[in-house]
Formats: C-alpha cells, structure tokens, sequence
C-alpha cells in the first residue's frame, strides 16, 4: 500500500452528533468512512486504470499505450480492486474507474433524481409564498418558533431524510432572518441585528477555521506520535488509566474529536480486538469529553462561552479542573473492577506497524501545540478577540511549513494550502447555520419569554444547567448552549458565574453518556464498530456516575471556596 501512496485522513475538526460511520480502510491510521478515506491516485495510477479511462475518452485503443505502460496495468487493477474490495466502496476521487462507473450505473434513477428536484424545489416555493402572507407578520413568534423546530427536526434526522445537517442549517437560518425582517419594526432594526449578530458568529467560525488547520497541519506531519509513542505499558489496569489520563490532557488542548481520532489509533497498535479494547476506547470518549470542559479551548461550547464573555480563562480552569478529572476518575475506578480489566493481560505485540514521523514533525508540533496554548495569553496581552491570535499562531505556522518543505516535491501534501482541503468545512457552514439561527431567536426576543418561563417553574440554577447536559447526550449540544446564551445574558448571570461554570461542565461531559451524544462517541463507534447497545450496557452507567460526581464536586467546591495553588493563580497572562 504504501508504493500506492494511500492516505488516510479523517479530519480532527469540530464536527457533530449522529453522523453515520461505515466501514473502516484498510489504512494504517482508522478510517471510518470510505467518503473520509481519499485515494490520493489519480497521478500515481495514471499508469493504470486511469490511464485506460483517459484513453477511452480521448477515443484511442488500448494498442496505442506504450508497453511499460500495459505491463503495470494488471498490478495497479489488482491493488486497487483489493483496495476498493476493503473498503466497501471507491472514493468520489476516483469514480472514473470500471467498478465505480458500473454502481453508478446501477443505482442511477434519472426519475427519482427529477422526483426529488421537484420536492424541494416545490417546498422552497411553498415557504417563500407562505412568508409573504399577513398571517407571518402578525404572529412572527409562532411562526420562528414553527420553522425553527422544522429545521432542528431536519438536522436531527439528518440520517434518515439524507440531508446533509449543515445544509438544513443554512436554509433556517436564512428563513428566520426573512421572517425577523418582515416581522421587525423596520427592516433598517433587523439589518441592524443582523450585523451585530454576524460579527459575533464570525467570531467563533475564524477561531474554529484556524483552530482545525492548525490540528490538520500537525496531524499531516504525524506530530502527534511525540505523545502516543510514549505509551508503551500492557499492564489492563495501568494502560486503562495512562489512556485515559493522556487523553484527558490531550483534549485540553485539542478538540475532543482529534484527542478521540489519535488514541483509538493509537489504542488499535497496542491492543488486539477485545472487550477490553472497546472498553478502553469508551474510556478515550469519556476522558476526551471531560478534558475539553476546564479549558477554553478545549470543546467548542466552552469556546462559544469564553468568545462571549460569559467564562474567563483562569476563572474556568481553576473551577472545572477538579470537576472535570472527578467525572473520568470515576468511571475509571468503576471500570477498573470489571471483569474485562481484571482478565487476561494484555501482553500481545503491536497490531500494526507504527507509522513514520514526517520529517520535522516534532518541530510543527512544538509549534502547532504552542500556538493553540498562546490564544488565551495573547487574548490578555493584547485585549483583541481571541480569534486574532489563534490567525496569529495559523500565520506563524503557514510561514514555517512553507520555510522547511521549500523545494520539496513530497512537501506539499504537508502545507497549509493541503490542509486546508481537509479540514471540516461543513461543520464551520454548520455552525454558522445553527448560531445565526439561534441569533435571530434572540433578536426577536423568543428566548428571552423561554428564560423567563424556566425562571418561573425551574428558579434552580443548578438543575437547570445539569438537564442541559443530560439533554446534550441526545440533542447536539452547539445549539443547546447557544439557546442557552441567548436565553441568559450577562445581567442575569454575570462572568464566570456558577450557571456558566456549570454550563461549560455539563454540555462537555453530559454527551459521554451517550456514544451518540458526542463527536467523539460518534467517531469511536465508527472507528471500533461498537454497538449504541453494547455501550449502554457497559459504559453509560459509569459515565453518568462521573457526570454526576463531577457536579457534586463542583457545588463542593464552591460551598468549600477550594480552589487550585494560589501560584497558579497568579500567572498574570491568564
């Protein structure tokens, strides 16, 4: 495989909840979709399939390709067939081939395809004439609230109705606005809403664009083997803590998906397919999920809170450190009592050979690592949106790759611009969707009547932030936390308030009761075939029993006035 030069790449980005994972590639870093796992051929192959496919076109008989050209064809045919075998189905890049080109044949349906134009065509005339009824202007509340829900329903059931989530996103996020424009006082005041509403989006969409190049860039240059190359016990229950506590950190500092992604890797060199390796795989999930809870940076809702205000830096770290570990040493110390723990060591060889550092690897790393790390010091150096350093540290990062692979033919696929066509840009499109959404809800004051009405019948605040995080494990926690945003503001719960503390706790870890309830759950249970079943029975009770210790430690906490070192306090960058 590797004189095919196959590259297999899932992309460490913040993506989301419910997104099916088939079957796995045959490369030595796990794929878990055939989509995600790209044949990078089309120039290496040329000899081969692609070249008979170009010939075809260009109307010349085979005849005419020169011999060394014939000679490789068979081989080239026969690892791309047992390549494609392995993975279920061939790559978009390569639809050009015989076996492709026949499934589309066979499954294409010029009426169905028309059917289905027609639908949605005839749905988006339906909602445009419907929105220019008096009915939409005298109750737009009903009416957002209606279109709303018809489009959460739409990315919940993404799955089932084949639209894509982020798509479904746009089109409610536009409607609303239409809607808010027309229902508004005037349109100059839903302009007006608007702009301000798409500065604070754009905020956290620039942050997560150069947060998951950064995570890309250093993945290409395998900068991640400096920590899981380190691990080297077979002990169950040491390895059973050491992964989790890695993870647990890793995640601090990356997003949970790549944390998950890089050691369930890691976990499939050290570990023969087991109960024992799916067990540890949960672990990743659970201590990916809580290591992204104490750090700003760490998941994507606590950065929404901090780019808002709502969190701090050095207030979140200090309050959800303790939170956050409570929730993965419980589970941890459940699990060390089972019977797949308690087993058979597990003193097997590794499964798959290690894969090679990219040259300089340890250098981008460094620098990849130390760039993420910086964002919150430049953000109190400088006072400028956290977004602006984190473009700072992609910057730093573009020029330096660009520097050490300069007249390297091989170096290109380890560059910024490569990168760039692998990170998740659906999901930014996603969130985009979603938190412009959400905005126009609030614009039109729909949460604030939801806040008031929880207030009435809910006054616990604790309550309310810990059926957020059990909500979460079922329902995308992203729009969760940006209704809950929009429902509170500032004047209700000031910075770094006990409700935004707990926020930030319980849409992080509430997900890892579910292996649904999280992007890493979902990327687990593609990566290791694990059944939703097969974790209800053996994990969630466990991560509940951490989610809930976790907010016991963090009303204790409070009550107590415990808090980390006074020296840490006291790093004046923070």
């Amino acid at each position: 495989m590797a004189a095919l030069s196959i590259v297999c790449h899932f992309s460490p980005s913040y993506q989301f909840k419910k997104r099916s994972f088939h079957t796995p590639s045959v490369c030595s870093l796990p794929c878990f979709s055939s989509s995600l796992c790209r044949i990078r051929g089309p120039r290496l192959l040329r000899n081969g399939v692609l070249a008979r496919a170009e010939d075809k076109a260009r109307g010349s008989s085979p005849s005419s390709t020169p011999p060394s050209q014939r000679e490789v064809q068979p081989n080239n045919e026969k690892q791309l067939e047992e390549l494609t075998s392995a993975s279920g189905s061939c790559d978009p890049l390569c639809s050009v081939d015989d076996t492709s080109s026949q499934d589309f044949e066979a499954t294409y349906k010029p009426k169905t395809d028309l059917l289905k134009t027609i639908t949605v065509f005839t749905a988006t005339l339906t909602g445009t004439l419907a929105i220019n009824l008096s009915w939409v202007t005298d109750n737009q509340d009903i009416a957002m609230a209606l279109l709303f829900a018809i489009g959460y329903a739409g990315i919940i059931f993404e799955e089932s109705l084949a639209f894509n989530k982020s798509g479904v996103g746009l089109l409610m996020a536009v409607s609303l606005w239409v809607v808010r424009s027309i229902g508004a006082p005037s349109t100059d005041i839903a302009v007006s809403e608007l702009t301000r509403a798409s500065a604070e989006v754009s905020e956290i969409v620039f942050f997560l664009l150069g947060a998951m190049t950064i995570v890309e860039i250093v993945d290409a240059h395998q900068g991640f083997k400096v920590v899981t190359d380190n691990i080297t016990t077979r002990k169950p229950r040491t390895l059973l803590w050491l992964v989790g506590f890695v993870t647990f950190f890793l995640s601090s500092i990356l997003d949970n998906l790549t944390s998950t992604v890089v050691m369930v890797s890691l976990l499939r060199k050290l570990v023969p397919p087991s109960e024992y390796r799916k067990l540890l795989g949960a672990v990743v999930v659970i201590a990916a999920n809580a290591g992204g809870a104490w750090t700003p940076i760490g998941d994507v809702t606590t950065t929404m809170l901090w780019i808002h205000g709502q969190i701090s830096t050095l207030q979140t770290m200090k309050g959800l450190f303790i939170p956050s570990i409570v929730s993965l040493a419980v589970p941890l110390a459940l699990m060390s009592l089972t019977s797949e723990v308690n087993g058979k060591g597990q003193d097997s060889l590794n499964v798959l050979a290690s894969e090679q550092m990219a040259p300089r690897g340890q250098l981008v790393f460094s620098v990849g690592i130390g760039a993420l790390i910086f964002v919150p010091v430049f953000k109190a150096l400088t006072g400028l949106p956290p977004f602006m350093g984190m473009l700072l540290g992609l910057g730093v990062l573009w020029i330096l790759t660009d520097a050490i692979h300069y007249g390297e033919s091989e170096g290109q696929k380890l560059k910024v611009p490569q990168a760039l066509s692998r990170i998740d840009t659906q999901g930014a499109f996603f969130f985009l969707g979603i938190l412009l959404s959400v905005s126009s809800l609030e614009a039109a004051g729909l949460l604030r009547e939801l806040a008031n009405y929880l207030d009435a019948h809910i006054p616990n605040v604790e309550l309310i932030a810990s059926a957020i995080g059990v909500v979460s494990a079922i329902i995308d926690n992203v729009p969760l936390v940006a209704a809950t945003m929009g429902m509170y503001d500032l004047s209700s719960f000031p910075q770094d308030s006990e409700f935004w503390q707990l926020v930030a706790y319980c849409a992080g870890t509430g997900g890892s009761m579910l292996v649904i309830g999280s992007a890493a759950g979902v990327a687990y249970m593609g990566m290791e075939k694990v059944d939703f079943f097969w974790y209800l029975r053996k994990v969630s009770g466990f991560a509940f029993a951490g989610y809930a210790a976790g907010i016991a430690a963090y009303l204790a906490v409070n009550n107590l006035h415990i808090s980390l070192p006074s020296t840490f306090a006291q790093v004046p960058s923070l």
